[in-house]
């Protein structure tokens, strides 16, 4: 029999998962020709989130866990998740219920056809303000006119991964991971299915608009450089037209007579370039941050522990025991 991993980060769940567990229960109860894996990996919750996944573990044997030593962010603790996961396929789903467990066969359909990686895409976003709708929309297409990959638009995390996608994506070691940009970079065999998203079951979302701001500019800057070629154009433009305004003076001032404009104009020329130069310098900045912490080669996480048992500080050491043990 087929091993099916459903991979769930967890950060302060401790109000949903029950009911969480009591829905993916269902599910997988419901399809008796699988194996189920049920990996959390609690991502330095500072509630009862760790305590709730070891209740359920006493209860059930097809749930695991892999608690990481802080708070490392859910794009760190999916790439956890993935080197823990021990399935042929891996199914990534959100611990707030937006995304409905109940699509998990009809994912397991298509990826016995030959997909690859089938992917939800939302069909409506109930419980999201009109404000963060047009927002996502108007990032997306934007990442797309800037990027030649085809990133998928009103899709999250929320699909199966054949074990060979996994594989690849557990290849990606960079420390600023935008891991909705990773799903299209690896390519393969891709199948869309449609769904409602459904509101928070309960508890609060850990995505405010600065958190937001942030992943949209990992988005950018990880998969396009297109920043860096506009703003070196804008320059070039500016210069342009700013050796034409000299020329313009030059002739006005020798030809007609004619007093150059004193320190209104100066000062809105100044600070109009001084303002250009510091966007530039901060788009230079950005792709300088991520060389900075690349360089560096740190792991992207530790384990503190995995299934009740203390972990040794070394990323891979649980990694290539399970890799061995699944070959």
């Amino acid at each position: 029999m087929k091993t099916v991993t459903i991979l769930v980060p967890a950060y302060n769940e401790e109000a949903v998962l029950g009911q969480l567990y009591d829905r993916l229960k269902i599910v997988m109860n419901g399809i008796p020709s699988y194996n189920f894996e049920l990996l959390f990996v609690n991502d330095g919750s500072q509630d009862n989130t760790l305590s709730i996944i070891k209740s359920m573990r006493m209860r059930d044997e097809r749930v695991s866990y892999v608690d990481l030593s802080r708070n490392f962010g859910k794009e760190i603790a999916m790439i956890a998740g993935l080197d823990h996961a021990a399935g042929d396929a891996v199914i990534i789903i959100d611990a707030d219920l937006q995304d409905p467990p109940e699509l998990i066969p009809e994912m397991i359909y298509y990826w016995e056809q030959g997909y690859d990686d089938v992917y939800a895409k939302r069909k409506s976003r109930t419980g999201e303000t009109w404000l963060k709708k047009w927002t996502s929309s108007a990032y997306y297409k934007v990442l797309q006119k800037m990027t030649r990959i085809p990133i998928q638009e009103n899709t999250g995390d929320f699909r199966l991964l054949d074990r060979r996608c996994v594989e690849a994506l557990k290849q990606l070691r960079e420390a600023q991971r935008y891991t909705k940009g990773m799903f299209s970079w690896i390519g393969y065999n891709k199948k869309e299915i449609l769904f409602d998203r459904d509101p928070r079951a309960a508890g609060e979302t850990k995505w405010n608009y600065g958190k937001l701001m942030d992943l949209a500019i990992e988005g950018i800057t990880s998969f396009t450089t297109t920043p860096l070629r506009l703003s070196a154009l804008f320059g070039c433009v500016i210069s342009f037209f700013a050796f034409m305004f000299m020329i313009w003076i030059i002739v006005k001032t020798l030809l007609i007579g004619d007093p150059v404009a004193g320190y209104p104009s100066l000062m809105t020329i100044i600070l109009f370039l001084g303002g250009i130069q510091l966007i530039s310098l901060g788009i230079i900045g950005e792709y300088l941050g991520r060389i900075f912490n690349e360089t560096k080669n740190r792991p992207l996480y530790f384990v503190d522990e995995y299934n009740n048992e203390r972990a040794l500080n070394q990323e891979n050491h649980k990694v290539e025991k399970r890799t061995c043990v699944h070959q």
